[in-house]
């Protein structure tokens, strides 16, 4: 079995996956902290399951980009579970599981989350002849510099849209397919799905190298310019 994890947003979710198949899911809106409500979420699904964190072949767990603390907690849970039993682990970018949905439509694809101070994380993806790849890296912009680099129709989801679809649909016109709904349940499914692949061809990540991808550093003091860095 394999257990998915994502605290990227106060949107999070746990599933548990036996092979491709999804047996048990929650999804919540937190509105207070991650730390007292995802570990209360996982032993329900893995208790529905019968099952205990010794019968999980995996744990996946979504790296952001998110909420600072938000990430920091689902990393440090996947961890703090896999290390008994050296459960490998699987970390999954959280542009990259809003986008996949929409793999199937053969459209370069932008998936895009709030990162606040006006700003919005993106980046771009598509699926070409059968492969899957991300084709620009995660960044922060303003919602006004994403568009003015889109040069082809661009379907653009995710959690940050919906309260931006119709700004989209103005700047981009015809060059936009804007998806202005949103569920944090089909974010969870992706998790799953591309740590499912990940885990079939033996691709998985280091425990101690494993870190969350900020994209910019926490609300506290000056801000400065986005980029990855260590947890």
């Amino acid at each position: 079995m394999l257990l998915a994890i994502d605290t990227s947003t106060r949107y999070a979710g746990v599933s548990l996956w036996d092979g491709d198949r999804a047996i048990a899911a929650l999804c919540w809106y937190s509105s207070h902290n991650h730390t007292s409500e995802l570990m209360a979420a996982i032993m329900q699904i893995l208790g529905r399951a019968e099952a205990g964190p010794a019968d999980l072949e995996a744990i996946a767990v979504a790296l952001g980009p998110g909420g600072f603390s938000a990430l920091r907690v689902g990393l440090s849970c996947a961890k703090g579970l896999a290390m008994p039993t050296n459960t490998p682990l699987i970390g999954v970018g959280t542009l990259e599981m809003e986008a996949y949905p929409y793999a199937s439509t053969g459209l370069l694809i932008c998936p895009v989350l709030d990162a606040g101070r006006g700003e919005v994380a993106s980046a771009f993806f598509q699926e070409s002849e059968g492969r899957w790849g991300k084709l620009v890296e995660e960044k922060v912009c303003t919602p006004e510099e994403l568009v003015a680099v889109i040069s082809e129709t661009t379907l653009f989801c995710g959690e940050g849209v919906p309260q931006r679809s119709s700004y989209l649909r103005q700047a981009l016109g015809s060059r936009g397919v804007v998806v202005s709904f949103h569920t944090p349940a089909t974010r969870l499914w992706s998790l799953g799905v591309l740590a499912g692949q990940r885990l079939k061809k033996g691709d998985v990540d280091s425990m101690a190298t494993l870190q969350p991808l900020y994209l910019r550093r926490p609300n506290i003091g000056t801000p400065n310019p986005p980029q990855r860095i260590s947890q």
